[in-house]
This record gives C-alpha cells, structure tokens and sequence, in this order.
C-alpha cells in the first residue's frame, strides 16, 4: 500500500507539471521554437513537386498524421489553383528555409492551420485574384488560423494579396467553448491585401484579424504595409500583445480593437501594444492615429509620425488605459521603437538575406514614402513566374539534432550565415 501511494504521488507529481507547463504563455526566441514534440523522432517528409496535388506534393504533406518536419528539396511557385491548403493534423513543422534559392511561394489561394503545434516558416504566400472579376465571391486569407488551434508559430513568412485578410488568427469552427490560442506572428511581412478586389462586399483590405475569443496572441516584429485597417485588429474577448511592429501607409486605421456593437456586454479585448511605429504613406487618413478604438489596454514607447515627419497621436480617441499589461508573454522583451524600424526593416519576410524583388519593393516604398493601396497583383507586376529549381542531391537531414539544424538553415537565409550548413 504505502508503495502504490508513493508512486501515485510521482505520477500525479508529474502529471501536475506537465499540466503547469502546458497553462504558461512563453514567448521563445529561437529561430525555431519548441513545439512539444520531438523533432528527432518526427517523420520526415519530403517536397519534391510545384503540382498543386499529387505525390510529393506540398498538399500531401500537410495532409499526413503524426509529428512531421516537411522539407523542400524543390523551390518556385506551387499555384493551388483556387484550392487552399488545410493544416489540420498537427505537430508538424513547415521548413521553407530548407529549400533551395529562390525559396518556395504558394500563389492562388492559402493555408488555413486547426491544428495545434504547428510552425510555419519561410514561406511566400501570395493568393491574389486569380484573374476573376470584382465582388464575384473570391475570398482567400494568406495565411488563418482556425478552430482550436493552439501553440501556433507563423514566423517568417511573406503574405500580400490578399482578398481577405493576409494573415489571421480567428477560430471559425471552433468545438464548443474552444477557441484557438497561443498564435505567436512574428517577423512577418504582411503587406498589400487587396482593395478593391473579388471580395463580395467591395472594398475589404486587411491585414490581421483576430477574431471574437481567440486568447493569447503574440504579434511581434511584423512590418505592415499598404493595408487599409486591421494592422492589426483584436475583436471582443480576445488578447495578446502586439509589440515592435512597423506599420507603414495604413489607409483608415492602423493598430485597432473593437467594441462590442452586440450589446450584450462582451468583455473588451485585452491588450499590451509596446514599442510600434507608424508611419503614414500618402493614402493615410490624417485623422487616424497609432490606435484606434477601446480595449482594457496598456500602451508604451509607441511612435507615429505623419506623411512629413510630424508627430501624430497615440489614441484616436482617449479612454482610460492600464498602467501595467493585462497580458504578456513570459520571455518576451520588447525594444525601443527606433531600434525596432531598423531591425524589422531589415529581417521580416520569407527570406530577408535574398529577398525577391516583390519583398524589396514593398518595403522600399513603404519606407520612403511611395508604397500605395492596390486592387490587383497586376498593378505591381503579377504573380511571380519562377522556374522550378531541384537540388543536385537530395537534402541530408540529420537524425539528431534536427531543431539545431533547421535553425542553422534558418539563420542562413534570415542573414546570409552558411557556416556548418549542408
């Protein structure tokens, strides 16, 4: 008896912990964070064709059970010809820097993450219009989470063209009483979603939406550009943090959260916004400031300045703030806004060490002044047109140490490093 009470005592020792770790909002620096689950012992998945289905296929790969690490061993344009991608199997992990250069873009629709642990990394995605008509109900996200998606790492992707929004954290389709949480975006580039597009209600450019009760979502050093609002946008009875992020030629607004127009009394969102800046283009509306609407918020060392330089205001319109963050991720330090202009300027996107000419032109003309709102890819040039590269040999992936490696490879288009990579 007493050794069946001892060894209930070390299971249930060992269950609380895992539960107490599992309850912490951590923020993680690593170019590639720990999921939960064990890299080494992940099967590796292979891609080898730009065909939007089939085998080999970047569709096939997400559509697999188990833990995962999918690698490129090809590089160019998948086109999902109108047919998104659904990640709702999760534990895997989504290595775009393992591809060989230029890198991988998805164009023609996007990827829609409900499962939970899941990073997505060193990606273009690129939807557009595909072509069709204004208002005729053509619809995609860049990049959404959905469901009860939770321990989420969009990190490092390039989303524009949008006709929704480009990159989301949402819980449509949630089970009952769940909603996703722990989404962590961080250096992004989420830049020129659509205005007057396909969408069926008209004019719809938007950046992030993070809808109605999705919890703990950690926006941090992303650059903005040449989306009219949600830059980003936190609905009622959410929270998160959005921190050291550039915002540049916002048209109506640039960071928000709503209020509840329901009237039914749902909670505000809850909100730490630290360390942005914002710089207004010239299609920025001059009444808008750094953030706009109500929230149970904390704001500091947020910077904005207007078309010429001059200071613009932090609250369009003042309520009552909180003198500490409601929330915040443990882990997480935030810089000065200076500092952060520079540092996001020079390392969002799917591969900032070679950016295409797509990503050098959005954030050029964001920061000198000449970025705009558009309505189609074609006014910026179109769709890529990459031919498929493949590599001489197949991609050796370690069978230990693989968090390690991915991270070399990361490092390596995130800042040019190639040292001990093969």
């Amino acid at each position: 008896m007493k050794r069946f009470i001892v060894w209930s005592t070390l299971i249930f020792s060992v269950v609380w912990e895992m539960g107490a770790a599992e309850t912490k909002w951590a923020w993680q620096e690593s170019r590639v964070p720990d999921l939960g689950f064990d890299f080494d012992g992940a099967a590796v998945i292979r891609v080898s064709s730009l065909e939007t289905r089939g085998k080999g296929t970047l569709r096939e790969a997400l559509s697999m059970e188990g833990p995962r690490i999918v690698v490129f061993d090809v590089g160019g344009v998948i086109d999902l010809e109108e047919n998104g991608i659904s990640v709702m199997n999760g534990d895997v992990v989504v290595a775009g820097q393992t591809a060989p250069s230029p890198g991988v873009t998805v164009i023609k629709g996007g990827i829609s993450i409900g499962g939970s642990r899941v990073l997505v990394q060193h990606l273009r995605v690129r939807p557009g219009d595909a072509g069709k008509p204004r208002q005729s109900g053509w619809e995609p996200d860049g990049i959404a989470t959905r469901s009860d998606a939770e321990r989420v790492w969009i990190d490092h992707c390039s989303v524009t063209w949008s006709v929704d929004e480009n990159l989301s954290v949402t819980s449509y389709d949630a089970p009952a009483g769940r909603r996703a949480r722990r989404v962590f975006v961080r250096n992004c580039l989420i830049a020129e979603a659509l205005n007057h597009a396909t969408h069926r209600e008209g004019a719809h450019s938007k950046g992030t939406l993070v809808l109605d009760g999705t919890q703990e979502v950690a926006v941090v050093r992303n650059f903005y550009a040449s989306n009219v609002e949600r830059n980003p946008l936190f609905k009622p009875e959410t929270s998160g943090v959005v921190v050291n992020n550039v915002i540049a030629n916002p048209g109506d607004r640039s960071i928000h959260a709503a209020r509840d127009k329901t009237g039914t009394g749902r909670e505000l969102a809850r909100i730490a916004v630290v360390g942005n800046v914002v710089l207004f283009g010239r299609e920025t509306k001059r009444s808008s400031a750094i953030f706009e609407g109500d929230a149970e918020g904390y704001f500091s060392g947020n910077e904005g300045f207007d078309y010429f330089g001059g200071e613009i205001r932090e609250l369009r319109e003042p309520f009552e703030v909180l003198t500490e963050p409601p929330v915040w991720p443990e882990g997480l330090e935030a810089m000065d806004a200076m500092r952060a202009l520079v540092v996001v300027s020079r390392t969002v996107g799917a591969r900032p060490a070679e950016r295409d000419a797509i990503d050098a032109r959005i954030i050029r003309e964001a920061l000198v002044g000449e970025a705009r709102i558009i309505d189609s890819q074609e006014e910026v040039g179109g769709y890529p047109a990459l031919e498929a590269v493949y590599r001489d040999e197949p991609l050796q992936v370690p069978d230990e140490g693989r968090r390690e490696w991915l991270a070399q490879l990361a490092e390596a288009v995130e800042r040019g490093s190639t040292s001990g990579v093969k």
